[in-house]
Order: C-alpha cells, then sequence, then structure tokens
C-alpha cells in the first residue's frame, strides 16, 4: 500500500484517530436521499438517488479530498508547521482547505477566479484564508496557472496540494465514497452519473464501484461549452486537463446547459426540499435523462455536490 493510500485510508479505518474537535471526525458517511417521481416521470422499477455531499461539515463534497491530500501531505511531511497550504479552486476546494487547514494550524493561500460567488468568498474569509483573485474569463484554469507560479515562486512556503493531480483526491472516492454508495444501494446500482471538475469523484467512485460491479455503466456530466454557470464542473475540450483525469473510465459524457443545472437546482428546493447548488442540478439533470430510456431495475446514483446557501445573491433562484 502506498503512503498516499495508507494516509487517504486512515480517516475512514479508524475515525478516532482525528485529533479531538476535528471537523474530520465529521467528514463522509453522508445519507443517500431516494429523488421523487416529481422531477420527472420514470419508468416502472427505475429508482434515482442523490448522495448528499452537501451535509458535509464544509458543505461539499471537497470536504473528502482536501482531508486526504492534508493527511498525505502530512505523512510525507511536505506538510508541516510553518509552511502555508496552497491551492487552486473555484470555491468548494478552497472553503474546505480554509476550514481543514485552519484547524489543524495552518495559514491558507487560495487562488480563486475572481467571478466567484460572493458567499464563498465571504466563507473563506471568516476562516482566515488569503484570497489571491485571477482573471474570471480564464477560470478555474487561471487560478491554476497562478498557484503555480506562487509555488514554483516560494516552494519553502508553501505546501501546494494541487487539487488537479494529487492522487489523494481520486484515492478519497476510492476509499469512502465509492463503497459508501455500493453499500447504501444494497449492491443494486448500475448507473454513477457525476458532474467533473478535477475529476477525482468520478474517477475514484467508478474505480471502486466497478470493482463491485463490472458492468457497472458510468457517466460524465459536464458543461455544454467554455463558458458556463456551473461552478466547479469543467468542459474538458477547452480546459486544461487535470492530470488525474482519464476519459476512458466513461461510458458516456453528457453535456448540460447553465440553464438546464440552475433550473434543476431550484426544482430540489422547491419540489424535495433539497437546498444544493447549479453543479448538483445538473448531474440531477443528466441522471434523470438517463433513467427515463432504463428498464426496469435499473439503479442510478448521483452526486449533490455542495449547499445552494453559497449561490443565494444568484438571480437565477427567483425565476
Amino acid at each position: 500500500m502506498s503512503y498516499i493510500q495508507e494516509a487517504v485510508g486512515l480517516q475512514w479505518r479508524d475515525p478516532r484517530l482525528a485529533i479531538e474537535a476535528d471537523p474530520m471526525t465529521h467528514i463522509g458517511g453522508t445519507p443517500l436521499l431516494r429523488l421523487g417521481a416529481a422531477l420527472g416521470p420514470l419508468p416502472q422499477g427505475v429508482e434515482v438517488y442523490g448522495k448528499a455531499e452537501h451535509l458535509n461539515p464544509g458543505g461539499s463534497l471537497k470536504d473528502r479530498s482536501v482531508m486526504a491530500m492534508i493527511l498525505a501531505g502530512e505523512a510525507r511531511r511536505l506538510l508541516t508547521r510553518g509552511r502555508t497550504i496552497l491551492d487552486a479552486t473555484s470555491g468548494n476546494a478552497g472553503i474546505a482547505y480554509a476550514m481543514i487547514g485552519r484547524s489543524r494550524g495552518y495559514p491558507v493561500t487560495l487562488c480563486l477566479p475572481a467571478g466567484a460567488s460572493p458567499e464563498r468568498k465571504r466563507l473563506l474569509r471568516i476562516y482566515g484564508a488569503e484570497i489571491i483573485e485571477t482573471d474570471p474569463d480564464q477560470g478555474s484554469d487561471g487560478a491554476q496557472v497562478r498557484a503555480r507560479e506562487l509555488a514554483r515562486a516560494e516552494p519553502d512556503r508553501y505546501f501546494y496540494a494541487d487539487q488537479y493531480n494529487n492522487d489523494a483526491n481520486w484515492l478519497a472516492h476510492y476509499q469512502g465514497t465509492g463503497p459508501e454508495i455500493w453499500e447504501q444501494t444494497g449492491g443494486r446500482i448500475t448507473h454513477f452519473v457525476a458532474g467533473i471538475g478535477t475529476s477525482g469523484t468520478f474517477m475514484g467512485a467508478t474505480t471502486r464501484l466497478r470493482e463491485f460491479r463490472p458492468d457497472l455503466r458510468a457517466i460524465t456530466v459536464q458543461p455544454d461549452g467554455k463558458a458556463h454557470g456551473l461552478a466547479g464542473l469543467k468542459h474538458m475540450a477547452t480546459a486544461i486537463i487535470p492530470g488525474i483525469y482519464d476519459p476512458r473510465l466513461a461510458d458516456a459524457n453528457v453535456e448540460v446547459s447553465t440553464a438546464q443545472g440552475q433550473d434543476m437546482a431550484r426544482r430540489l428546493a422547491r419540489e424535495q426540499g433539497l437546498l444544493v447548488g447549479p453543479s448538483s442540478g445538473a448531474s440531477v439533470f443528466a441522471a434523470f435523462r438517463l433513467a427515463r430510456a432504463l428498464p426496469s431495475r435499473s439503479v442510478v446514483v448521483t452526486v449533490l455536490f455542495d449547499s445552494g446557501a453559497r449561490y443565494l445573491s444568484d438571480p437565477f433562484w427567483e425565476a
């Protein structure tokens, strides 16, 4: 077992090993929620579920991967007292870095597109993170370029976590998210649908689920173009490709528009009582579109990435 696998698996093997009052003790183990047919008619015997990652203590699934990367950095002694955690983020990973990093005594510096929602920026500042805003037109790609520049300029100052190329990212979902979904569906899952940004969730969970069920169908969800409002997701054809991403793992890719994701997020709040963001809405939209063409006894699982509370200033809620 590699040092990364050992560090990432540590938290799930024995949560008591976490330090007292550490938010990491509450990361993972999120519920699987059945999504009702009010969101759209389904064939008889077909079920759709959402993994409620917005219920993690930091409000998103990024709590899992950030915890894993910090543990792996500590295990390798790349992250030690006196170093600052550095990474590029569209918001959710940054909030997780700020929350977990501060709880473990590390300062945090984040490169963030200037167009990120005011709620996400405010949360980062509440946790005491340093924010370096980057060109909003370049999205997360521009933030990555800036973070790499900082890491190269002061290698002794920063622990550059580099979530787009860090194996601990996808291993967090291989060790945690995938097995949880398998257990929560009683091994009945037939299709896994997930939006991709760093691609860690899709890569890790799909790899593990395929070990349980080799015939699992896995579908990625991407925005339908470079300019979009689905925070955290990447249009891979026009973006810097994450080093951990392998397109061969997916059976298919579904492109979803910003409007479709926002509309489904609004419907999830009003028809299911689930306040999640537009990227979650995009994944649910894709899951239901897939489910409508499936035979009886199909079980589709997707991911509810983050809380809608960090998008409250966005006018789409009032439509």
